[in-house]
């Protein structure tokens, strides 16, 4: 089986043309690196090296397994280096995934300071993500996951960050905005404005009009939030958004909050993260600057 410590025996080995040369170079005896490289031929049924007077030279197939070599091995050092560096916090580069479509202006407010606070340190944003984050976290494309929706695994952690109600918004002088909340009924006739993401998934829908029976009229989805309350505000629709989100336009819009429901819709907003990483200096520092935020 190929393995990386066998392309770095085929490079050094090309480098210096000698087994003797390439073992002492790698701190093993000539006969210990003359056997892996034969099993690795009879494990691959192919020929690596031929001789020409005392250098080896490299086949077809020993060229190609040197081009995989020099391709691969700085990248195995750089992965190293960055793992090094993200532990003692230090460097590297953090990972976030959102599932939560309005939380990505939130982040970015979390993120400066986090950037100027870590120099040495990138940070990328994924939010393609609708309801599908958990995988990327466990198959470590990311390293962190804000999400209002956690569902149970064994080998992830969540941490609450922050505490939001769903709310309806409607415009002044639409009709419910006498209402201290709404009823399912209220919206059978509407046109309701949500982000875009999976109606089984929409709270609204999920907590509130799927269980009495009732739907609206149409449901449309925008992906800003900006136009989702310009909509509302010329009397399109009604839309379902997190209350703190809609307190950043309330006042210069002619739009109000409604609760949904007597009791209201209330979520908490998660940072998932793999189990056994939180106390790793710089996803610890990240969930400190959330939880700071939140």
């Amino acid at each position: 089986m190929l393995d990386r410590h066998h392309l770095q025996q085929i490079k050094k080995i090309d480098e210096l043309g000698s087994l003797t040369q390439a073992a002492n170079t790698l701190f093993i005896t000539q006969s210990a690196l003359s056997h892996s490289m034969k099993k690795l031929e009879n494990s691959l049924g192919i020929q690596i090296w031929r001789k020409s007077g005392r250098r080896l030279i490299l086949t077809q197939h020993g060229q190609r397994l040197l081009k995989a070599a020099n391709k691969i091995l700085p990248q195995f050092e750089k992965l190293e280096s960055d793992i090094a560096a993200m532990a003692t916090g230090q460097g590297g580069e953090l990972k976030l995934g959102i599932e939560c479509y309005p939380c990505f202006q939130w982040l970015l407010k979390v993120v400066g300071p986090f950037l100027k606070k870590h120099e040495n340190v990138d940070v990328d944003i994924k939010n393609q993500f609708q309801f599908g984050g958990l995988g990327a976290l466990l198959n470590f494309e990311i390293d962190l996951l804000l999400t209002p929706d956690p569902l149970h695994n064994a080998n992830v952690e969540y941490i609450p960050v922050f505490e939001y109600e769903l709310v309806l918004v409607v415009a002044n002088g639409d009709e419910l905005a006498s209402k201290s909340h709404i009823e399912p009924a209220d919206l059978q006739q509407r046109t309701l404005y949500t982000y875009p993401v999976e109606q089984s998934r929409l709270d609204i829908f999920s907590q509130f009009l799927t269980p009495s029976g009732y739907s609206v009229k149409h449901h449309k989805t925008m992906e800003t939030t900006e136009m989702i309350v310009q909509m509302v505000e010329c009397g399109r629709g009604v839309a379902a958004l997190p209350n703190w989100l809609l307190s950043q336009v309330e006042q210069s819009t002619s739009v109000r909050k409604i609760a949904i429901g007597e009791s209201g819709i209330h979520k908490t907003t998660y940072v998932a993260l793999r189990k056994g990483e939180k106390k790793l200096p710089l996803i610890n520092s990240f969930i400190k600057s959330l939880l700071k935020n939140g």
